[in-house]
């Protein structure tokens, strides 16, 4: 049931129908219960997923919105958010999701804790305060760059044939075919930082200069001058890439951590309760940390059920963590 909803995006609700059909008498309350009451058994995993995160040397965090409609003190209808980390030690990625009802900055600031490293996010202010301090680089996502001159292409059509528009998505273009051939040709993080100083940097300065060629003659609040003008405002943090070769231009991998939720979302549409909600957190940290790490999800939460209960210690505890385990582990027997 925990898979069919959160890695098949199937409601409880549907789950429910099934049940039914089946000749079994199941109400989706006391499926909720199920999963409110198996994420709670879950809970000191995540904190181990917390504690991987922070010794990592690369964090990468995004927010999307998610109703709740029992939330103490707040109308159904307010917006809460579903914050998602993904982290921890290279080649074994974990995925952390957290339920709050705000999107305050203090949120990300629990998470990290006294992390040191870089950390990649979009331009949201609320993460602003976390670049500040000593032992954390922040890195700005070159994707919602670019995502801000499409929607300024989109609008203008034709008429944007040729221009600053054009001019700028060719450059970012650019940009990403260098990182295509670093993949291509299987390059080492030195060699990747050697290739970007190459290729890269000249195009950056090329965007640049247009940019501020551009900025000053064109209207701020129109949809071309919020895409300089938040180009601008992030650049230090989009050039920080060109450093450490194991760092990426963009904050997709945090993006394409939170879309299984978001193609979720579009089906269950709310959370009856914040405890709904928790354990949602908890179960996608689990079900994204397994796919991750390549394990297919309802093979590891099934070996994860069956060898939680024993495991009394966080050594225990650690080793049923996805990136820990051998997928040949979970062969389910015949």
């Amino acid at each position: 049931m925990a898979v069919v909803k959160y890695a098949d995006a199937l409601p409880l609700y549907r789950q429910e129908d099934q049940f039914t059909r089946l000749g079994l008498d199941i109400s989706r309350g006391t499926l909720a219960g199920w999963m409110i009451r198996v994420a709670k058994a879950c809970d000191p995993l995540i904190d181990l997923i917390i504690e991987e995160i922070r010794l990592g040397p690369i964090v990468n965090m995004d927010e999307t919105t998610v109703q709740v409609l029992r939330e103490p003190d707040r109308a159904n209808t307010t917006k809460s958010y579903m914050w998602v980390t993904r982290g921890g030690t290279p080649g074994k990625p974990v995925v952390l999701f957290r339920y709050h009802p705000t999107r305050v900055g203090s949120v990300a600031k629990e998470i990290l804790g006294a992390f040191q490293g870089y950390l990649q996010t979009d331009g949201y202010s609320g993460y602003g305060a976390l670049g500040e301090r000593e032992g954390l680089r922040h890195l700005g996502c070159m994707a919602h760059v670019r995502r801000k001159f499409v929607e300024v292409e989109k609008t203008a059509g034709k008429k944007g044939k040729g221009g600053t528009v054009h001019a700028a998505l060719d450059l970012i273009g650019k940009l990403y075919d260098v990182e295509r051939q670093a993949e291509k040709q299987k390059l080492k993080p030195e060699q990747i930082v050697a290739l970007r100083a190459e290729k890269s940097r000249p195009i950056l300065d090329k965007l640049k200069v247009l940019l501020d060629a551009r900025v000053a003659s064109t209207p701020p609040k129109s949809l071309l001058g919020k895409a300089i003008n938040y180009a601008l405002k992030q650049w230090d943090r989009l050039v920080v890439y060109l450093e450490d070769g194991r760092l990426r231009p963009d904050n997709n991998l945090a993006e394409n951590a939170i879309r299984p939720f978001a193609v979720g979302r579009k089906n269950w549409l709310f959370s009856g309760h914040p405890r709904g909600a928790d354990a949602s957190a908890t179960l996608y940290s689990l079900i994204e940390t397994a796919k991750a790490n390549g394990l297919e999800p309802y093979r590891y939460l099934r070996h994860l059920f069956e060898h939680l209960p024993a495991a009394t210690t966080n050594a225990q505890r650690k080793a049923l963590l996805p990136q820990y385990l051998d997928p040949r582990s979970l062969i389910i027997p015949a």
